[in-house]
């Protein structure tokens, strides 16, 4: 059975681009993406990773760290990493774990053996800072990732640990959100100063509650 959310999210130590890590200790007390791709020099990945790249100051400003995997070997990633570089415009600045034993995407059920028997799949993995799994995204090796939808849900399950509200369909940051049923609509009133529109009582909205006025 793979992992599902509210599972702690696999340690591991590795070889990356940027020297060894131990995962956990690496992610430190902040949020994390596991992500990977079925093998490098690819062209799919190459602008997955391309695109990552260029959304550093995006992931920063959440407090994101970002780790790329796939099973190829460290010195195959140095050298993709240069093509990606010299592609898409950018400089790759996040670690690249090496996985050729395959032990990590094991663990993590990033293979799937009807669609391969050795190259994973393009599986994401939104760890929280209690290293539980937030979230669990997974592509076929064909289409590449919606990275403004990846932001997005972090947007989400940031402002939902905090306060106890829910976002809608095609919620974006800065968009009303809905009450959690669990609060009533006399507490809700209290909790929420910057107003509430009740359309049923089980649905309720308030303007987000992390913005400034």
């Amino acid at each position: 059975m793979g992992l599902r959310l509210g599972d702690t999210a696999p340690d591991f130590a590795a070889e990356t681009t940027q020297g060894p890590i131990q995962f956990h200790e690496w992610l430190g007390k902040g949020w994390g993406i596991l992500f990977s791709h079925p093998a490098d020099f690819t062209p799919v990945c190459t602008t997955e990773l391309g695109k990552t790249a260029a959304l550093k100051a995006e992931f920063d400003q959440r407090g994101v760290k970002v780790l790329a995997l796939s099973v190829d070997a460290l010195d195959s990633h140095q050298k993709w990493v240069g093509d990606i570089n010299e592609t898409q415009g950018v400089e790759v600045d996040f670690p690249i774990v090496a996985d050729p034993t395959r032990a990590i995407a094991l663990a993590y059920d990033m293979i799937h053996p009807e669609a391969s028997e050795k190259f994973t799949v393009r599986s994401l993995f939104i760890i929280g800072p209690d290293k539980k799994i937030k979230l669990t995204l997974t592509y076929p090796a064909s289409t590449g990732r919606n990275f403004q939808e990846v932001l997005r849900v972090i947007d989400s399950l940031q402002l939902t640990a905090q306060y106890s509200v829910a976002t809608p369909a095609d919620w974006k940051n800065g968009e009303d959100v809905i009450v959690v049923p669990a609060i009533t609509t006399e507490e809700a009133r209290e909790k929420f100063p910057k107003g509430l529109q009740v359309v049923k009582p089980y649905l309720r909205y308030t303007p987000q509650p992390n913005l400034a006025d």
